[in-house]
């Protein structure tokens, strides 16, 4: 026993008078809030994909093309410099194409560790659907409330000045 802490004596007690901390007491935090108070913090931001993840996986998908036509050719006998000069022009025709032809089309296709193409998929999608909609690109979400805000406030101020 240290520091007068436990019993005197577990005689009697039904215990080994052995002392424990109680693992489920909760100390209370200091400085606790449970909402932030800034305001920024709350607005959606929307994820930004990396353009040399974007590069590198496309370029990765060209190649994986590439190698399944060089197995191929291989598997058929074709000649080592046919095999090049075959795999050069489909490289080389692939790589011409825009990066944006073969996937942003897909959207529900992606793999979930895909983050970087469902990103840049997720950013064609709201960009088509504000063009659609007629959304000016420079708005700003609660916007319309500021600007009723100041009108009113404007409106009340030249009332007071009339009387």
């Amino acid at each position: 026993m240290s520091s007068n802490v436990g019993l005197t004596t577990p005689r009697g007690s039904g215990t080994s008078g052995y002392v424990q901390r109680n693992l489920s007491h909760l100390k209370p935090r200091d400085n606790f809030a449970p909402y932030p108070k800034d305001y920024d913090l709350l607005k959606h931001r929307q994820r930004k994909p990396d353009k040399e993840i974007l590069d590198h996986d496309r370029l990765r998908e060209v190649e994986v093309k590439v190698y399944d036509l060089r197995d191929k050719l291989e598997d058929e006998g074709v000649d080592e410099e046919e095999i090049e000069f075959q795999t050069s022009a489909l490289r080389q025709k692939l790589s011409s194409l825009a990066p944006s032809d073969s996937r942003s089309d897909r959207k529900g296709q992606f793999k979930p560790h895909q983050v970087h193409e469902l990103a840049q998929a997720k950013i064609e999608e709201s960009e088509k659907l504000r063009k659609a909609l007629g959304i000016s690109a420079n708005y700003e979400e609660g916007s319309h409330w500021k600007k009723q805000e100041e009108r009113l406030r404007d409106g009340l101020g030249e009332k007071e000045r009339d009387r």
